[in-house]
């Protein structure tokens, strides 16, 4: 079995493992009975790949346990045996965070899918890894509460994933990424053993090693269970469209509402190649004769969101709206944001192909940024359309290009390389929620120095001695845990000699 990944570096695969195929399959048959093991070629097909669809590689084998038991026998006995592991959700993953690997056994937790605990008293959930983000808030709607985060994937991405990427969505300006949401995790070590990390209660004594777990990409565990935060239903949510000539109006906009001290729930841009594939898809009247258009969302006490409208109406206004809409009832509100939810799916009728970037700029930089990927666009004669959370300044470029086309997918990765350098370059990030996983992984170097990627390589093997746990992503360099904490000795003499040795 080979990879179709042309271009991009993976671990080089252990041909001692690969030699034992058989083997391992019929142990992990032991652990896991059933149909919780996938082992022929044409039914592992469709986890070859996650969301970046441009990278493929089929896994040694798929494993699909049902309990935290098995996942923890699983896991103890790739560690004894030395056979990596690479943990998957729902999928949905758009950096290949869930790439798998020619010698590694593909860990899928979508059996994970019960929520087990509903506490209102606390404001909590207890739910396993599988659920669905958009499942959360369904389980709850009931009740007059639900789960902050919105991917725009939330239909089908998993709260593992969530946890795995620190996942935001359209309403984390107001209310947080998962990291802000998330109160507790059981998860297992790469040893089989299991370990909570959190609770119910708001903050845990001791180091805080759940914010380390929440956005670790799997590779430092594998969450078996999730406690979530949950939030009392605003009172009102009132959701208003702006249309604006320039992009960079819509930019200053989005600046002068910050700055005026309104923190919406959600502030979201899109521009006219987006708004006309969205209005398309969905139907919902977005204006088409706009270069741009945020979507701007208050909610809160009714008085306070009239109040706040009036505010973001004046602002918008001063500079340069061309028109406005303000919801005038929930139906009409969801509809807004039905466009914004579809944007990426709908791109797909513009383009056989693209790619979804993502990364995050000081908002006072959206008009240069904005300009700047025009430019690019010419350089590269690539089309993009743009997407994303103006308010946290949380970029998704969408690179239009045809696969199919000599060249042109070199082309996309290298002009959405160049993004990622411009977010850096303004004082930036790679990444806002996607994470890293093997897209970003080689400009890790724009963001870190030498020292930072060892230390955080260090933190990794405090967890996962050996690397099993879904190497090949994040750090562009692999290093074995032993030389990370390699001892130099130069001229005989050890470094720092009057400190003691233990």
């Amino acid at each position: 079995m080979t990879g179709t990944t042309p271009g991009l570096r993976l671990p080089e695969a252990d041909a001692r493992v690969l030699a034992r195929r058989e083997d391992i399959i019929a142990a992990l048959r032991a652990i896991v009975p059933g149909e919780g093991v996938i082992s022929h070629e044409r039914e592992m097909r469709p986890y070859e790949s996650d969301g970046l669809t441009a990278y493929r590689q089929l896994p040694l084998v798929v494993v699909l346990p049902s309990t935290t038991e098995q996942v923890a026998a699983v896991l103890k006995y790739c560690h004894d045996n030395e056979i990596r592991v690479v943990p998957r959700g729902s999928g949905t993953s758009l950096s290949g965070g869930a790439l798998p690997l020619q010698d590694a056994v593909l860990l899928g937790m979508g059996k994970f899918n019960r929520v087990l605990d509903i506490d209102t008293a606390n404001r909590a959930a207890v739910v396993q890894p599988g659920v669905t983000n958009l499942g959360i808030s369904k389980a709850v709607d009931h009740l007059g509460f639900y789960y902050a985060p919105d991917p725009s994937s939330q239909i089908a991405c998993s709260i593992g994933g969530n946890v795995g990427e620190n996942s935001g969505g359209v309403h984390c300006l107001k209310y947080g990424l998962t990291t802000n949401n998330v109160l507790g995790v059981e998860m297992v070590l790469i040893t089989g053993e299991v370990v909570r990390l959190g609770g119910k209660h708001l903050d845990a004594g001791g180091l805080d090693l759940l914010s380390v777990i929440i956005g670790s990409e799997g590779l430092l565990g594998v969450v078996t269970e999730v406690t979530v935060r949950l939030l009392k239903k605003p009172d009102t949510a009132r959701a208003v469209l702006v249309g604006f000539p320039t992009s960079e109006d819509a930019g200053e906009c989005v600046a002068r509402i910050i700055g005026g001290g309104i923190i919406p729930a959600a502030i979201e841009m899109m521009d006219r190649d987006a708004i006309a594939a969205a209005e398309a898809f969905v139907n919902v009247g977005y204006p088409l004769d706009v270069e741009a258009l945020l979507i701007v969302e208050l909610d809160g006490p009714e008085a306070e969101c009239a109040h706040l409208l009036e505010e973001v109406t004046r602002i918008a206004e001063g500079c340069n709206s061309v028109t406005l809409r303000v919801s005038t009832s929930e139906q009409e509100r969801l509809g807004f944001w039905a466009g914004r939810k579809a944007a990426f799916p709908a791109v797909g009728r513009l383009s056989p192909d693209y790619l979804c970037m993502d990364g995050t700029i000081p908002r006072r930089q959206l008009p240069y940024v904005l300009s700047r990927m025009r430019e690019l666009s010419e350089q590269y004669g690539l089309r993009v359309a743009n997407v994303f959370h103006a308010g946290d300044g949380n970029l998704h470029p969408l690179i239009l290009y045809d696969a199919n086309a000599p060249g042109e997918l070199d082309a996309a990765e290298n002009f959405g390389a160049d993004i990622l350098r411009l977010c850096v370059e303004v004082g930036g990030v790679l990444t806002g929620e996607h994470g890293v996983g093997v897209e970003k992984r080689d400009l890790m170097p724009t963001m870190f120095n030498e020292v930072d990627l060892a230390q955080q390589l260090r933190l990794k093997c405090a967890f996962d001695d050996k690397s099993l746990l879904n190497p090949g992503k994040v750090f562009p360099t692999l290093h074995r845990c032993a030389e990370m904490g390699r001892m130099h000795v130069s001229g005989g003499a050890l470094p720092f000699p009057d400190l003691p040795r233990f």
